[in-house]
């Protein structure tokens, strides 16, 4: 009996950016590459935003009310805070030192780079830059979830479905039918999130199309030192900085990003950390992390765990600092580290958030804003790269957590894992 020819989505998420890059590229500054190709992007990202809200709401019910446990939920979140940070410090130390080190921005001729239109990124830092500490926690707590929903605001919706979970663990016996109710909207969300996933490599071709087609190649060449630098720094941080995170708690980096594979190159495609959210919480779930973990780190994670963005932020203001010829002392280096941790902090679903963090930041050491404006052209690409490994350091913060509660299924990792080599 033959076997039967499988065209895995990896492949086919790899042939829709391959097609892409080529079209873009042969009908650079072509109006109607736009016109009928960012349609095609657009709804498959509305796609997944649409199915988004309702895995986080039902998954984080189910696996609070099966938990039923306030202090375990608390230790969690407390647990998961401090690794976040601890992690993203790292990434920002990682950022820096490359930046100081390898120097992309010395001896750069400002002639030949392009300027691009940031003031709606402007606007919305003024908006952070408002919002303090206090006003960060407030909003956690909605006033209306109906409207957190519809907005996607993450932080909300966590808070919701954790005291929602409590309830339904609460009430004991009546909270049966409602348990039951969220878990078949989670399993039914799941079948909807592969069946869109299907949809995927013509989301890829459309959003890469349009890209490569309004920037063009040319426009890598005299950022080309950065695009290098900030390519190498991720690599870097992932399998060096993760990889021995990985290895105290027992976990090959490796086998995360195996597992992963697919959703990566999803998610390095689309520059989209959501594209991927739903698919990486049901894989995670069946690499061995609870449900309740699961359910819980990913969303906040995707809120304070941006590993990728917050190393790319360090290098991008040292580059800054280095192309107008400014000389930031030990001293001023330290105060861009706490400020990038207080503004990383909590405004994920805020368009352009590493430009948004990197406009509230630059001011308070003396870098110029205006220098965002000559790197805001090859942007998208930077951010496909630290999108991945934002996805790669959640996935791993699940298992740390999982691990650090002693709730791991080391059985089912490794049953799951064969399980993927032998479809391979």
């Amino acid at each position: 009996m033959k076997k039967k020819f499988t065209f895995p989505l990896a492949y086919q998420i790899l042939a829709g950016l391959i097609l892409g890059v080529i079209v873009g590229a042969v009908f650079y500054g072509n109006p109607a590459v736009e016109t009928y190709l960012q349609p095609l992007g657009t709804i498959f990202l509305n796609m997944i935003k649409m199915i988004v809200v309702p895995i986080i709401v039902s998954t984080l019910i189910v696996g609070v009310a099966g938990t039923g446990d306030i202090k375990q939920l608390g230790k969690l979140g407390g647990k998961s805070m401090i690794y976040f940070q601890l992690v993203s410090m790292i990434a920002i130390i990682v950022g820096l030192g490359a930046a100081n080190i390898f120097k992309p921005g010395e001896g750069l001729d400002l002639s030949s780079l392009t300027k691009s239109d940031i003031n709606q990124y402007v606007e919305t830092s003024k908006e952070v830059q408002d919002d303090g500490v206090i006003d960060i926690i407030v909003g956690i707590v909605p006033s209306n979830i109906i409207e957190s929903m519809a907005e996607g605001n993450m932080l909300p919706i966590i808070f919701f479905s954790v005291l929602f979970g409590l309830g339904v663990a609460a009430v004991g016996e009546r909270g049966k039918p409602v348990l039951a109710f969220f878990q078949g909207v989670a399993n039914v969300m799941f079948w909807v999130t592969n069946l869109i996933m299907r949809f995927a490599p013509f989301g890829v071709f459309g959003l890469i199309g349009v890209t490569v087609s309004k920037f063009g190649l040319e426009s890598l060449i005299p950022l080309g030192k950065l695009m290098i630098l900030v390519y190498a720094a991720m690599v870097f941080f992932v399998v060096v900085i993760l990889g021995i995170i990985a290895k105290i708690v027992g976990i090959n980096i490796f086998q995360i990003i195996k597992v992963l594979k697919d959703e990566l190159l999803l998610a390095y495609s689309t520059s989209s950390s959501e594209t991927v959210l739903p698919r990486i919480m049901e894989k995670m779930e069946k690499f061995g992390c609870p449900k309740d973990v699961v359910s819980f780190v990913i969303p906040t994670g995707y809120s304070f765990n941006l590993d990728g963005s917050t190393l790319y932020q360090a290098i991008a203001a040292i580059f800054i600092a280095q192309m107008y010829g400014i000389d930031l002392s030990i001293y001023e280096q330290i105060t861009l580290v706490l400020v990038l941790m207080v503004t990383s902090n909590g405004i994920a679903g805020v368009p352009g958030v590493s430009f948004v963090v990197l406009l509230a930041t630059l001011g308070t050491v003396g870098i110029p804003l205006e220098g965002l404006a000559f790197i805001a052209g090859i942007d998208r690409l930077l951010d496909m790269a630290r999108t991945a490994v934002n996805v790669v350091g959640n996935a791993l913060a699940t298992v740390v957590m999982s691990k650090w509660e002693g709730r791991f299924d080391t059985k089912k990792q490794k049953n799951y894992f064969r399980s993927i080599e032998r479809a391979v």
